[in-house]
């Protein structure tokens, strides 16, 4: 027997009309966000008060010197994770998916890859399963992960637009499910 949630169905239709007309979007307090927490996302901590992030330096794909400070004005989901980390791999075409869909000047997926990775393998992982929305940043030495308390891989963090991280998620998730998307988009439209 298949059950609905209506309310669940019901914010997420709002968060997408926020997202098409802003003008109309309702504010989504953080007891909203925890409200549209059900499936994967049930991990995601929310946290109650904004957290400063890092600024440790890391490197985008073409070796430029980047902080978190440069994604300033977009919310960003902040993944970090490595070739070898199975479960990082396994989330990785549902990030694409979710840059694909959501991908703005509004939203961005980041993604770090911590700790020894050969970039020639990030080449040929992302070739082999179609990540085409994606660019791996890279944090060799993992500075960054220390700084933002990435204990294990891979870790998810939620940046709001003015730099604060706002949620982490601990372990894989599926980022292009609907409860995921749901999130996102009651974020973006209280942003």
């Amino acid at each position: 027997m298949r059950t609905t949630r209506p309310p669940l169905r019901a914010l997420i239709y709002a968060a997408v009309l926020a997202i098409a007309n802003p003008l109309t979007a309702p504010a989504f307090a953080e007891s909203d966000l925890d409200a549209l927490r059900s499936g994967e996302m049930k991990k995601l901590a929310i946290h109650q008060e904004p957290k400063p992030v890092s600024d440790a330096a890391f490197t985008d794909w073409q070796g430029n010197t980047v902080t978190l400070a440069d994604f300033e004005g977009r919310t960003i989901l902040l993944n970090f994770w490595a070739t070898w980390c199975a479960p990082c791999r396994k989330e990785m075409p549902s990030l694409d998916a979710l840059q694909a869909e959501l991908g703005s000047d509004q939203f961005e997926v980041v993604i770090i890859a911590t700790g020894r990775n050969n970039p020639a393998g990030i080449t040929k992982f992302f070739e082999t399963h179609g990540i085409t929305r994606l660019q791996s940043h890279l944090d060799p030495k993992s500075a960054l992960a220390r700084d933002m308390g990435v204990l294990g891989l891979p870790i998810t963090l939620i940046i709001d637009a003015s730099g604060h991280e706002i949620a982490r998620l601990r372990g894989d998730a599926d980022w292009h499910s609907d409860d995921a998307k749901a999130i996102l988009a009651a974020i973006l439209a209280g942003s």
